[in-house]
Order: structure tokens, then sequence, then C-alpha cells
């Protein structure tokens, strides 16, 4: 049977999703879905074995297809620690991007290196989120462990080196652990040792690849006999397979609405931010994608759909027929803590409630709040020099939302584009597989099957005449959620 297909795979933190296009025009055949376990903040952390496991059952419901994909790439959740020992099972559960446990000892790597040395180096600065301070965490509360790690990987990497056997990753995915440069594009191991001294590091970390390399080719595997020898790719983070699934260009944005709210473009040049605040990221192309990010997005409407015991369609009828500025009422999202800014032990705050408070209101106050959010870090990555003359692009899965959509175009007075990608990260994560079978390069496969778009919100001229009174009693309500303290740089 012909080889005809490409898999791309989208291990989130909530589920395992498998796309297959075609290798001829990109066209999506087919989808399936299986979720990942549960997890919620401060501690968030998920078997790498049960990500497997989604990947497998996902691919059984695609049963019919197997034989006919030709490659595989996984667009995986950026930062999770997985450390396997010398028989390949993990150590312990993967700490995941939205774990806060290791505030405090990405505060004591902050301490023991300027944050500039750190944006110099890598692009970031250590916050909970990144990889390196989940090792220092590792290692001051299960001390020793580190040490008896054979491997030591992110989730895209695990799951390729469970298909193929190989070790590796690429720099997309890897600019998120904090002991990577993307300038150079090779691992820091004195980065690294900050964390854990001692570590052979160029033993345990892997191989470094190009974005758009064959990794290797999938083993035989019991349940997925069908797909052995597909070539398997580099893989790389999910944002990063995103913009590839939307071929996002130089100056366009992208807001993601999903458990997190991500604010990204794709520039050129990397972008170093002394104050810590960007992530400078490389993207899966050769090019960089400074970003934003919030740990608190389509959760947040989630949470008060449930509050108000309303549907989404519902919840955004609420939110859409109540004026800009919900009347005074204001939400600082800040549910489970904050990664931008840093404020790990920070909650959440409605502030401006009066006794005639009504449901729309706080529907619209909540999405408010989170578009607010995500404004004020674009603003900030504006002033460090990222290009906004482009698209406004909303993925994810609150992107189909119609109140983030008409509230997201009245904030800042400009249209809200989609495209017909309903799985980007899954989605480019095929466009990786076939540059890997067909020995292009990523960006090239990109620009060929760039989804079709559409403008899906335009701004409302009163309701942007009012965007800068929103955003400033927003910006006034901020001090309000400092509770849990800023972490001291």
């Amino acid at each position: 049977m012909q080889r005809d297909l490409v898999a791309g795979v989208d291990s989130s933190t909530q589920s395992c999703t498998v796309v297959l296009r075609r290798l001829e025009d990109g066209a999506v055949v087919a989808e399936a879905r299986k979720p990942h376990p549960p997890t919620t903040p401060p501690r968030s952390e998920q078997a790498p074995e049960a990500w497997f496991a989604a990947l497998v059952a996902a691919f059984g419901d695609l049963d019919a297809f197997l034989p006919r994909i030709a490659g595989i790439s996984v667009g995986g959740q950026g930062h999770g620690l997985v450390m396997l020992d010398d028989d390949d099972r993990s150590l312990r559960d993967a700490k995941l991007w939205n774990d806060t446990e290791s505030a405090g000892d990405a505060q004591g790597l902050r301490r023991n290196l300027p944050i500039a040395e750190w944006a110099r180096r890598t692009g970031s600065v250590p916050a909970a989120a990144l990889t390196v301070s989940k090792l220092a965490w590792t290692e001051r509360v299960h001390p020793g462990l580190v040490a008896r790690a054979r491997r030591i990987m992110l989730p895209s990497d695990y799951l390729l080196y469970r298909l193929s056997g190989r070790a590796a990753t690429e720099r997309g995915v890897a600019s998120g652990t904090g002991y990577f440069n993307p300038f150079t594009n090779a691992w820091d191991h004195a980065l690294a040792d900050l964390a854990v001294p001692g570590t052979d590091w160029a033993r345990v970390l892997p191989d470094i690849i190009d974005s758009s390399a064959a990794s290797g080719s999938v083993q035989r595997i019991e349940g997925l006999e069908a797909l052995e020898g597909a070539v398997t790719a580099a893989g790389s983070g999910d944002n990063m397979t995103a913009a590839l699934g939307m071929g996002i260009r130089e100056g366009d944005v992208v807001i993601s609405l999903g458990t997190s709210g991500t604010y990204y473009g794709v520039t050129p040049v990397g972008i170093q931010d002394e104050k810590g605040l960007v992530n400078g990221y490389a993207d899966a192309t050769g090019a960089f994608m400074p970003m934003i990010t919030t740990l608190n997005s389509a959760k947040v409407t989630d949470a008060f759909r449930r509050i108000l015991r309303a549907g989404t369609e519902e919840f955004d009828a609420m939110a859409l027929s109540t004026e800009p500025g919900a009347r005074g009422l204001v939400l600082v999202p800040y549910l489970d803590g904050e990664r931008t800014p840093d404020l790990p032990n920070a909650t959440g705050i409605l502030a401006g409630l009066r006794s005639d408070v009504e449901p729309g209101q706080i529907a619209r106050a909540a999405v408010e709040g989170v578009i607010c959010g995500l404004l004020e870090g674009g603003d900030y990555l504006a002033s460090l020099g990222l290009e906004r003359g482009g698209r406004l692009i909303v993925t994810g899965g609150a992107s189909r939302s119609r109140a983030y959509r008409q509230i997201l175009a009245d904030l800042t007075g400009q249209p809200v584009w989609s495209c017909d990608l309903p799985e980007a990260a899954a989605a480019g994560a095929a466009v990786q597989a076939a540059a890997a079978v067909q020995g292009r390069q990523a960006a090239d496969v990109a620009r060929q099957w760039e989804p079709h778009y559409a403008v899906v919100a335009e701004p409302r001229t009163p309701e942007t005449a009012r965007s800068q009174d929103v955003r400033a009693a927003y910006r006034a309500a901020l001090p309000l959620a400092r509770g849990g303290r800023e972490t001291p740089q």
C-alpha cells in the first residue's frame, strides 16, 4: 500500500490529538483524540507513559490508515521534565509547564546568575515553568534522583523516542528548557549545572538535530505494527508546530486561547529581554518566536461558566450583551498563580463588585480580564521590536468563542482572523513530518500548505472608543492581585 499520508501529533496537557494529512497537498484526511490524566497547579504532573498510551489509543482509532502513514512528528507541551532510568522507565511523573512548585528554585537560579545573562544565553529567564527550574526542584526535593537518569528530555522528545528509539530534539522545543542557547543552537551545560551540579549533561541530553530533519524511523511496537518503518521527524513545541500549521508570517500576531494564553510573533532576529518578561524562543524554521505566556486563559472563563451555570453560547451572549468595562467590574484572572508577570502565588481578584451585579457583567469581566492580560504582554513585546503590521490571528479552543473574538477586535481596533485548521498544533506537526519524509524545509511545506483564513470579527467603533478605558481599569486593578507577592529578581 502506498504511504501517502503524514501524521501530526499534538500531545497537550489535556489530550493527545492525531491529525492525518495527504503528502500530496496537505488535505486533512482524519483525526482522533484521547484524553490525558487531569492535572491542576500548583502541583501539575503526569506520567509520561500515559502520554504514550494515549498516542497508541488515538492511532488505534485510525487503524485503517496506519499502513499509509509515511512519517510522524509531535508537537508537545513545552518545558515538562522527563527523566528515564536505564530501562527507559520514568523515574517519577513529569513536572509540567504549569506546575508552580519550583518557583523558589527559579528564584535561586536567578540569584546565581544575573537575569540579563540568562536572557543573553537562552532568550529566557528562569521561572517556575522552565525545565531548568524543575531540575533544581527535583534535586532539592529528591536529592540524587537526577544522577540516576540515563536520559533527560522533553515531552515531544519522549514520544518520538518511544517511537524510534533515538533520543533527539530540535531548537524550538529545546529553547524552553533554560539551558539551550537558541542563538547558537547548542546546549549550555554550564546553565544546567547551576540546577544540578556534576551531571554528565552531554550523556543524558538528547541530540540536537535540524527542525526539518528526520530523527529515525518507527520501531516495531505492539498495537502499531503497521507504522513500522515510517519516518520520525524532529518534533517541536506545540506553539512552534501550530505556527507551522497556520503558516505564520513575519508581522502576524498570534493569540492562542487554550488552558494557557500565548501572544507571539515570528522574527528573523531573536529578542533578548533583560527584564525577563519575554520568552525568546526559537521557532521550528530557523527563525525566532518571542512569546508572552499566561497561565490563565480559557480555563478562567470555564470556571465562570461553571459558577454561572451557563453553556458556552449562553455565556458568550451574556458577555456580549454587557457594555465594555462591565459597568466597572474588573477581573484580574490570576486564578492559579501567574507566569507573566511572575506571580506563582497570586490569586484572581474580582474588583468593583456592587449589590446590583448581574451575570452579564461577570461574563464580560472574565473575557476582558483574560484578553487584557495578553494585550499587556503584547504591548511589551512591541516595545522590544516585535513587528505587528500583519494579521491578528486567534487559535486554541476558546478562539471559537464569539465573545473572545468580538471583544478582542473591540479592544485592539483590529479585525480578527482565524484559519480553517481546528487542530493547528497537530496539523503543523504533520507539516514537519512531510518535510522530514520529502527532505524539504518545513517552512517551504508550511507555505505550500497554508490554510484558508477569514476575518471572524470586525472592531465596532463605539466599543473600540472605550478600549483604553477598559485597559486602564484593568491596569489599576493589577496591584490588588499581588497578594502572592511577585518573586524577587
